[in-house]
């Protein structure tokens, strides 16, 4: 190789010197938070890029996403799953909170019967508009607004499009009653369980909440933290690993030709041989997003995530645009 021909970095070169790159899948207990798991996930697997996808409250449990190395720059992929959880409401209170880790704003005697939660309940099924709760991470002009909250500062909030695929009770000991919920990612649950309560007109809190999915990921395979103590990195990593290359078999792919697959080494956009999809719905739609497949080589190696255009010069074509190469794709020097 001449010293003026462009390169290629070594498939090793994962972003943070890792070999690991992609999920891992992680049991979260009750009592620590989202971030916290991430930090243990870093030490422990000797990782410098790791990041969770989509917080769980720290009172909550169940399924954590951390993406790992290159991964997490595909977070964006994998967040906008139906998720799945399983909880109990406590009726008869309403907290500053909307679940019982809050101060007890009010209390109510519960003369509600089983039917009327699930008719209640019924309402809340469908696409529906929901009012972020203060104690939560999302971003309100740059702020996050648990750290308001935490001041005793309250500001106002507009309403955001959910869906709830289904609501399922699965037992009662009223006050409390246990749930199945599935909805579309960025729904609260606390607060679907605290507008029952209003609707029921007795008041109601969230008690405890375990996510079970993240389509289309479980936790069938998920470690927890005393896992990560105990095994080695290898041992973590072959349970509960998944490799990027598969964590993006969710996407369909764009598959390019040698030269295509030089070209998006330098972020240049390239012709497409062919898409493949594991789903049996249409492979892909032009304009979809911009990391919305994943573009291979001829072989099937994993390049980059980008999207697909019609060409300008001929609407039958389609072109890849990366819009993130992976590190062990990037090519040094001019096309």
């Amino acid at each position: 190789m001449s010293a003026t021909e462009p390169m290629a970095r070594s498939d090793s070169m994962r972003g943070d010197g890792s070999s690991r790159c992609g999920l891992l899948v992680v049991d979260k207990p009750a009592g620590v938070t989202s971030h916290d798991v991430v930090d243990r996930v870093r030490r422990r697997l000797r990782v410098r890029s790791a990041g969770h996808l989509g917080t769980l409250d720290p009172a909550a449990s169940g399924l954590l996403l951390i993406a790992i190395g290159a991964a997490t720059r595909c977070a964006t992929v994998w967040q906008g799953g139906t998720k799945t959880y399983e909880g109990t409401a406590r009726l008869g209170v309403v907290t500053s909170s909307q679940d019982l880790t809050g101060e007890i704003l009010e209390r109510h005697d519960v003369e509600v019967s089983e039917s009327a939660v699930r008719e209640a309940s019924r309402a809340f099924v469908g696409e529906t508009e929901q009012v972020p709760p203060m104690v939560s991470a999302l971003k309100v002009r740059g702020q996050r607004l648990y750290r308001l909250a935490l001041r005793g500062i309250e500001i106002e909030r507009a309403p955001r499009r959910i869906r709830v695929e289904e609501w399922e009770w699965t037992g009662f000991d009223l006050p409390a009653a246990r749930f199945r919920v599935r909805c579309a990612a960025g729904t609260y649950v606390r607060t679907l369980v605290h507008d029952l309560g209003r609707r029921l007109g007795c008041g109601a809190a969230l008690q405890s909440l375990r996510r079970i999915r993240s389509e289309p990921f479980g936790l069938e395979r998920a470690v927890t933290l005393r896992d990560l103590d105990d095994r080695s990195p290898d041992e973590v990593w072959e349970r509960a690993g998944i490799d990027l290359d598969r964590a993006l078999s969710v996407l369909p792919s764009a598959i390019l030709d040698e030269e295509g697959a030089r070209r998006i080494g330098f972020g240049a956009a390239a012709g497409v041989e062919r898409v493949v999809a594991e789903s049996s719905d249409p492979p892909i739609a032009p304009d979809a997003g911009p990391r919305s497949i994943a573009i291979r080589g001829p072989d099937g190696r994993l390049l980059a995530l980008g999207e697909v255009r019609p060409d300008d010069a001929d609407p039958t074509r389609l072109v890849a645009h990366p819009r993130t190469v992976f590190p062990w794709a990037v090519r040094e020097g001019r096309p």
